[in-house]
């Protein structure tokens, strides 16, 4: 088994577990918070940012790293979301709700950055 293809395994091992991940929290949330807004997707982003920032802070950025492959490009790949964040969005803003999809994109942006910066700072005064 070649590098590259074990590479490979630990991206599509972590990605299939953090797709999961993805899964259980946004219907967790929805289930506690109601659909009206996509709160699922906002805080699966949110705490995903918040992890990759803190392994950032910690590890630096080891691009071919086991761990880096597995834990940042697999299983937060799979379990923060771009599609869906964009998905909600429209839907809100097609179905009349152009305040909460304006509320949802901000709230994405900032809040994806804060927390990617909380997470690098905590990874930071780890080390």
């Amino acid at each position: 088994m070649g590098h590259g293809f074990a590479s490979l395994l630990l991206v599509a091992l972590g990605g299939a577990l953090g797709g999961m991940g993805r899964f259980a929290v946004s219907n967790l949330i929805a289930h506690l918070l109601g659909k009206a807004f996509p709160w699922g997707t906002l805080i699966v982003n949110a705490s995903g940012a918040l992890i990759a920032g803190w392994l950032l802070g910690y590890y630096g950025m080891p691009a071919a790293q086991p761990l880096w492959l597995f834990a940042v490009a697999g299983l937060l790949g799979g379990y923060t979301t771009v599609s869906s964040f964009s998905l909600q969005t429209l839907e809100l803003w097609q179905s009349g709700h152009s305040l909460r999809a304006a509320i949802n994109i901000a709230a994405t942006l900032i809040l994806g950055l804060a927390m990617g910066t909380l997470g690098w700072l905590l990874g930071m005064g780890v080390r």
